[in-house]
């Protein structure tokens, strides 16, 4: 059955569980990473990242040099904002970050990091290059220690 509002009116706003939040994080990868830029404005970056429910830590993978790590290392205050499909609800992780050293040799613990991060490779080769390009890249790896978990969206069910 369909809801039919009057004119100017919608459905109220759904207060999901930290539970059901915990659920949307754990459906989707990608999200918008806010940080404090210099000026105390939010800086927003859309990131790809893995959420360990057990553990309360998104882990994020980045470069040294990159805006959100520069400003995560003045002030590691940030937000993870994570839509569903339908924009009818969303997640926030909020912590403190912790950016990992620089990869500096392959397999090293910021590598393995990002390896766990990614789909398992067939080819052993492949692995190897991917921990190659790490360090290449000057990756790390942005630790989120969620500290606040909540949702909101719109209650239309």
């Amino acid at each position: 059955m369909t809801t039919v509002y009057e004119p100017g009116r919608g459905p109220g706003p759904a207060n999901p569980t930290e539970e059901a939040s915990s659920r949307l994080l754990g459906a989707h990868s990608l999200g918008a990473l806010a940080t404090v830029n210099r000026g105390g404005f939010p800086h927003l970056s859309t990131v790809a990242y893995a959420w360990d429910p057990d553990e309360r830590v998104v882990r994020i993978g980045s470069a040294a040099g990159r805006a959100k790590v520069r400003q995560l290392a003045r002030d590691p205050h940030a937000s993870l904002y994570v839509g569903s499909d339908d924009h009818l609800a969303f997640a926030v992780a909020e912590g403190v970050a912790e950016v990992s050293p620089v990869s500096s040799v392959p397999g090293d613990e910021t590598g393995r990091l990002l390896l766990a991060m990614q789909a398992p490779f067939a080819d052993p080769d492949e692995e190897a290059a991917f921990l190659r390009n790490m360090v290449e890249d000057r990756r790390v790896v942005i630790t989120l220690r969620v500290d606040r978990l909540y949702g909101g969206g719109l209650d239309v069910g």
